[in-house]
């Protein structure tokens, strides 16, 4: 059954919402999280099952099963979140940190949760997963160096751009080799390329920025170092496409995903920003969009 525009409006905006709270006034959407009992910091986050709620009873889907996963999941995310703050409040990375994105990342790849929600919508359930990690290693677990804040600068901007410029020359020769890549024959209208970036970076390039760079990449440099953290996270999220665009392990993908990490992490880990990172991931898949897939 189709999603009336009202509830899905209301639905996203839900979704939304704590997207851009943590990310134009994260430092004070944590102070007020802190304020509150314990018990009800933990328990709060079970509102952001509040989006499923409205889809599946507007579509006539729900299932207690589904309504039970998204009240528990965030509140799960929260309570090992609070314990790995009072285990580790030197915030060195501790298992529990791991233990929260490896099940986080693998709902997403796996689409262990897609089938709550009808067609065309699925993005909400995944917009929920970064709102419960947003508000539990932000508000909860307090991780220092995550790097995201909306407001972008020129920097930002300089930084992304230089390592697009960094990584084309590398990716564009191995992608046309392999025939991952291929030159389109007609360049696409302008105003579909700045429509795809920006889809791009708000519906892709964040998200998994968030993901991969703020926390796993910044939760590995306090255990491996630098530059060994950059190569291991651009390996994870070059495995992470393992199963994009095909019926079996992707090769190609992988490895350029991998090559594009690397460029990923350096964008990141120049000012700690996601902004820098994830302007050049939406660059790349923009590029590779409009003229080269």
């Amino acid at each position: 059954m189709a999603l009336p525009s009202i509830p899905a409006a209301v639905a996203f905006i839900l979704a939304l919402a704590p997207v851009f709270a943590f990310g134009l006034a994260g430092e004070a959407c944590a102070r007020a999280a802190g304020r509150l009992p314990l018990a009800v910091r933990l328990i709060f986050p079970a509102l952001l099952a509040a989006p499923y709620l409205i889809v599946s009873l507007a579509t006539h889907t729900f299932q207690a099963r589904w309504l039970v996963a998204w009240l528990l999941i965030p509140i799960a995310v929260a309570a090992l979140l609070a314990l790995a703050a009072r285990l580790d409040p030197g915030q060195h990375a501790h298992w529990l940190d791991f233990l929260i994105l490896i099940p986080l990342g693998l709902a997403v790849d796996l689409r262990w949760l897609q089938p709550a929600w009808p067609p065309r919508v699925d993005l909400l359930g995944k917009l929920i997963l970064l709102d419960a990690g947003l508000y539990g290693f932000l508000a909860i677990r307090r991780l220092s160096g995550v790097g995201f804040d909306l407001r972008l600068r020129l920097r930002d901007l300089a930084i992304g751009l230089r390592e697009f410029a960094f990584y084309a020359p590398i990716a564009i020769p191995i992608g046309l080799a392999l025939g991952f890549l291929h030159l389109h024959s007609r360049v696409a209208h302008p105003w579909f390329v700045s429509a795809t970036w920006i889809y791009s970076f708000f519906a892709v390039a964040l998200p998994e920025e968030i993901f991969f760079r703020g926390w796993m990449q910044n939760l590995l440099e306090r255990r491996l170092g630098r530059t060994v953290s950059l190569l291991v996270t651009a390996g994870l999220f070059g495995l992470a496409h393992f199963n994009k665009r095909a019926v079996h392990f992707n090769w190609r993908y992988v490895l350029l995903a991998a090559i594009a990490g690397i460029f990923y992490g350096r964008a990141w880990r120049a000012d700690r920003r996601i902004g820098a990172s994830a302007i050049t991931h939406a660059t790349v898949d923009t590029i590779w969009g409009a003229l080269l897939r």
